[in-house]
Formats: C-alpha cells, structure tokens, sequence
C-alpha cells in the first residue's frame, strides 16, 4: 500500500513584494519533485480562516516569474490576530491533513506565523516577502532590490526636472520604520541629503548645506526621505526647508508604486533560492523558523529573532552618502 503524500502549503500574506510569485513558482516545482502535495493559501490569514485553499502543480506556476503582485493574493487580517481566529485556521490545516505552512510575508506575518506554530502540530516556515529589508536574519528581503529600482528611476527622471528648473525636490518613499530603499534610493541615485528613521534629522543643518552647495554651484538639489523619518514626511520637510532657505521646491511621492512592477533578475533568483530552500527546511523538521541567506549562504533564523533583533544599516554607507553629495 503507498505511503500518503506529505503535504506543505504555501500562503503570501501582508503587503505584496515584487519576487513572491518566483518564490511560489520555486515551492510548488520543489515541493513537487520532491513528492509533496502542495497547496495554495488565498488572501493571506483571512484565506487560511475560511479555508481557501488550491491544489497546485508545476502548470499552476507556469509564466509567473517575472509577473509582479502575488498570484495567490493577499490581504491583512484582523481574525487571524485573536484566538479563535487562530482556532479556526488551525482547524482548516488539520481538516486538509496539512504538515507544512509557508509563509512569504513581513514582520507582521511572521508575528502571526509565530503564534499558529504555538497551538498547530505542523511545521512552520516563513519566507521574508518584504520590499522594507527591515528583517533580522537576511541580507536581502524578497521585493528589496526591486523597490529600490523602482526609487532609482524616478530619481533619475526627476533630477532633470530639478535642474531645468534650479529648485530642489523631495522624494518620499517607503520605509515607516527602517530606511534600507531610501539609503539605497539615495546613495545610487546621487542625492544630496537622506532621511531616515534610523538616525536624527536636523534640517537646520540641511538648509545651511544647501546654502553651501549653492555657493559652489549648484543649482538644484535631491533629498530623500523614508515615510517614518522624524521630519514628518516629504511635505513637512520640505515646507520648513523653503522657510529656511527661500527657495521652491516640488514634492514626489512614490507610495504603492514601489511595490508593483516586474521583479529584478535580483529578487527573481533570490525568490526561487529561500523558496527551495524553504522547501528543503521543511524535510529536514525544521519549524518556526524563517530561511535566509546572509554571505551567499542559505540559513535558518527563529521567527521571534526576526523582528526582535534589529537589523542594522550599513553605517559605512550612510557616512560616505554625506561625503559624496559634496
């Protein structure tokens, strides 16, 4: 008599990142050839709830790599954040006789992947689907080098404007509690200030380099801003900029735009890498963990770590950001 097929799920959940269809791709086609039933999640933690589930094979994955969004959808849930609305997912896993639940989200995510490892039996295991960076335990978050492309392009657009026009511009993007895509945004597109949430922001002393730059000849001028910078934002920044300095200024904000588009061939093989290898996790027993990769290596972090240790900037960076928008 044949043994039964193991089961793993796989679910996309919090805000979408450019790279979560590649790693879904990369689960469902390892899961498969490893002789797993794999089953698809819809909308988050409100799907697994209600018992959305979709069975999957490598035809269901077929052009999607290069697809932005999440094809199996997402959405934020408010029940999954209270017992019974854990019960009740908790329910729906062991009625579909379900021994692995992947999970390709955020910090919040992994909070609730946490808390369902603690009453559910199976193994749990989270995939870090953020465009923020701001996990402990990777060095890139899937969606991370995309955004910052994203950032990248409308820097560049935007600085010929600012020149035509000699008035400095304010690009605001994400980042409410970590400013990875603005330092990045920032360094690669050649701004000459950066705000961020990590470090204070004293716009005093950028009103006076400012005055300095244009003592020296310059004409415009491109500050970023990350959304949860203690300034208050592009507006608030660049309203008191213009009180300081007399000068005009246009504000951009990116917004929702940073997390939609086609991924990079970065967040691409990333994505398929943790999506193996989350695969690979399951098989070895692992739980209650989130794969990575930091120096090259695939690597297991616990959950809790993930969003209790801070994971730092690249301090070398942010300093040599001043010195080059000299």
């Amino acid at each position: 008599m044949n043994k039964p097929k193991k089961r793993i799920a796989v679910m996309t959940s919090g805000g979408d990142s450019p790279g979560m269809n590649a790693a879904v791709r990369s689960i469902v086609r390892k899961g498969v050839n490893a002789g797993l039933a794999v089953f698809g999640v819809q909308r988050g933690y409100e799907g697994l709830i209600d018992g959305e589930f979709i069975e999957m094979g490598p035809r269901s994955v077929s052009d999607i790599i290069h697809r932005g969004g999440t094809l199996l959808k997402t959405a934020r849930s408010q029940r999954f954040r209270t017992e019974e609305g854990r019960e009740k997912a908790k329910e729906k896993l062991e009625k579909l006789c379900i021994n692995g639940f992947l999970i390709i989200g955020g910090d919040g995510s992994f909070h609730g992947a946490h808390k369902l490892s603690k009453i559910w039996d199976g193994q749990v295991i989270g995939l870090p689907g953020t465009i923020d960076n701001d996990l402990y335990g990777t060095d890139l978050t899937i969606g991370f080098d995309t955004a910052v492309n994203t950032a990248l392009y409308a820097i560049d657009h935007l600085r010929d404007t600012a020149e035509a026009h000699e008035r400095f511009f304010i690009i605001e993007l994400m980042g409410r509690h970590a400013g990875f895509i603005s330092l990045m945004a920032a360094v690669s597109g050649g701004a000459e200030e950066v705000l961020i949430p990590e470090t204070k922001t004293d716009l005093e002393a950028i009103a006076r380099r400012m005055e300095a730059g244009l003592k020296r000849g310059k004409k415009s001028c491109m500050i970023v801003v990350a959304e949860g910078d203690e300034c208050g934002g592009a507006y608030a920044a660049a309203q008191r900029l213009h009180e300081l300095t007399g000068r005009d200024y246009k504000v951009c904000i990116l917004g929702h735009v940073q997390r939609g588009g086609s991924p990079t061939s970065v967040d691409r093989v990333l994505a398929s890498k943790l999506g193996g290898f989350a695969v690979d996790a399951f098989l070895e027993g692992h739980t209650d963990v989130m794969v990575g990769e930091v120096n090259g290596q695939c690597c297991f972090t616990p959950l809790k770590e993930t969003w209790e240790k801070k994971k730092k900037l690249d301090s070398y960076l942010l300093d040599l950001a001043a010195v080059l928008a000299t």
